[in-house]
């Protein structure tokens, strides 16, 4: 049951359709129509957090497409460490290194995997049914395996386990954050982002310094030595190195310190975001209906500009927004 909630969920909640019977975001004044679009060779077909698959099952990571094509059959798992990971429905996954795609790795893990993540000799697994799992990459030798809550639907943004300083993150599919000891294959500390039934595995997450930063759909955490949280019903969450930047479901678009502490607010009624991105002192905001908010950094002012967006896909790559077969640039 699990695994069938996460598999239509990867594919419904990552396509953004136009029309609907509800209200919609309508600014009455808006600037300059965008112009600042680049072509694909093809359409996305699927998207992660790290990557995204086109039609002819190509590669594409934040900054160019790859060499390398995922096999029928298998689901794009993401990027990560060199390596571009897919895994059957049934848990076999296999191991693409992105310099040298003709060397590959299989492994047989026996049930449906949400995410992956490597780091060296390690191999952190989180499936689907929210078991978190370790191994070793040479020998694929089980280190620990672990059930740490349950899921009973989830958001398709999900995040891969985490490697800092000797010790595996793994933000879970239950609003938790499970950190973990390679070495003594324990658990060092289980801290909960939001304890919501559903929708609330952890779709952000981020190191700023020694404190971690991880969002569900409901709440944001700052952890370090202490812990902060603040309630946001969260679409999207940027982080420009300075400031975290997050966009409601109720239209706002938010700058925080990373204590969590307000800085500024714009508030868009009805504004549906598809998309976040912080880059060189600047907001973009992709909106539903066809719109590009711009706002400095401090979030002073802002700019609303009509940008050609279809329906479909969308990936957040660095040089903007990439839907179907364009990019919408950002600067």
């Amino acid at each position: 049951m699990k695994n069938l909630l996460l598999s239509s969920l990867l594919v419904g909640s990552i396509v953004f359709t136009g029309c609907s019977s509800k209200k919609v975001f309508e600014p009455e004044d808006t600037s300059a129509d965008w112009d600042r679009y680049e072509s694909i060779d093809d359409t996305l077909a699927d998207t992660t957090l790290s990557a995204a698959m086109l039609d002819d099952r190509r590669i594409l990571d934040e900054k160019k497409i790859l060499d390398i094509k995922v096999d029928e059959g298998y689901r794009l798992i993401g990027k990560t460490d060199g390596w571009i990971v897919s895994a059957t429905t049934n848990g076999v996954m296999k191991l693409q290194d992105i310099e040298d795609a003709t060397y590959t790795k299989i492994f047989d893990l026996k049930k449906t995997i949400a995410s992956v993540g490597i780091k060296d000799d390690l191999l952190a697994v989180l499936f689907a049914d929210n078991e978190i799992g370790l191994y070793t990459l040479s020998n694929q030798e089980l280190l620990m395996k672990e059930q740490v809550g349950d899921a009973i639907a989830i958001d398709a943004r999900i995040q891969s386990p985490y490697f800092v300083g000797g010790v595996v993150i793994f933000p879970t599919l239950d609003g938790k954050v499970v950190i973990v000891n390679p070495v003594t294959k324990k658990r060092l500390r289980t801290t909960i982002v939001s304890s919501a039934e559903n929708f609330n595995n952890v779709l952000y997450f981020q190191l700023v310094g020694q404190k971690i930063i991880a969002a569900t759909a409901h709440k944001i955490l700052a952890m370090d030595q202490q812990e902060r949280r603040e309630k946001y019903e969260i679409r999207n969450v940027a982080y420009n190195g300075e400031d975290i930047y997050i966009a409601t479901k109720q239209g706002e678009l938010i700058a925080l310190t990373p204590n969590l502490q307000l800085k500024a607010k714009l508030k868009f009624p009805f504004a549906h975001f598809l998309g976040l991105i912080t880059k060189n002192d600047k907001v973009y905001a992709l909106e539903k209906e066809g719109y590009m908010i711009v706002a400095p950094k401090d979030l002073s002012s802002h700019t609303i500009h009509d940008v050609d967006l279809d329906e479909g896909f969308l990936f957040v790559s660095e040089k903007g927004f990439v839907v179907n077969d364009e990019i919408i640039l950002v600067e």
